[in-house]
């Protein structure tokens, strides 16, 4: 069994520096898209408003099916990428438990003989930020529920400071549950770009920055943030129509 220092050593410096790059990218967007400029907010940050305002107009609303149907429906997105992420993990255990076959494809793309240890390696790397989607698709399923509680807990009463205060506690459960989703997303994102590793440090700075400027399209420069921003107006419309055709 190799211990840590001598798989660093196998490793060369192109492949340390190549995986780092990636590291970096991968918590350098997440933290900018959580901590946006107050002059261009990103998605994530312009949803919070219409969670709050959800929330709030959660409380006269009678009977709450449709409140229920909408926040069953993103559990329900949690539940099904922690399912597919546990496929995943499962696809990439066993991939580490036999590498021959990552051994011919690389002599068919003439990449040389490359040590089984090696490729474990590379297979981690997406296998960690796997991992690490799963566990925050989890905790977001799991939020949701305490925000699907509190919104049970709120009086339809629209002149009670209690509903009020429980609506908006709901909002931040809500938030805090999408929160842990996106950064599931982007670790799904960052995963499929990690597989690069397998075809060389390039192929993974290359990936990576892929990866990264999609993220950050989405983000700040998507039609999806030009029409939260709009509004649902007629020149916004016709703005994603064009962009859109």
């Amino acid at each position: 069994m190799m211990d840590l220092k001598t798989i660093l050593l196998l490793l060369s410096w192109p492949d340390l520096l190549s995986a780092v790059f990636t590291i970096l990218c991968w918590g350098g967007v997440g933290w900018h898209v959580e901590h946006p400029r107050q002059s261009r907010p990103s998605v994530n940050r312009l949803m919070r408003r219409y969670r709050r305002e959800w929330m709030l107009n959660n409380i006269d609303r009678s009977p709450r099916v449709h409140d229920a149907t909408l926040l069953g429906s993103l559990r329900d997105g949690t539940a099904f990428f922690a399912s597919a992420c546990l496929i995943a993990i499962g696809g990439a255990l066993a991939l580490i438990g036999n590498t021959d076959r990552l051994d011919r494809v690389a002599e068919e793309l003439n990449m040389g003989p490359t040590p089984a240890i090696l490729w474990e390696v590379k297979i981690l790397l997406p296998l960690l930020l796997i991992t690490n989607a799963f566990m925050k698709f989890v905790w977001s399923h799991r939020v949701f529920g305490y925000c699907s509680v509190m919104m049970g807990a709120i009086p339809n009463d629209e002149q009670s400071a209690e509903a009020r205060s429980r609506a908006l506690m709901a909002a931040e459960l809500n938030i805090e549950a999408a929160r842990s989703y996106n950064r599931g997303l982007r670790s799904v994102y960052f995963a499929l770009g990690a597989l690069g590793w397998l075809l060389g440090p390039g192929a993974l700075v290359l990936t990576t920055l892929v990866t990264t400027a999609t993220i950050w399209h989405r983000e700040f420069a998507s039609a999806s943030r030009r029409l939260l921003l709009a509004g649902p107006t007629d020149e916004a419309l016709r703005d994603m129509e064009r962009d859109n055709p």
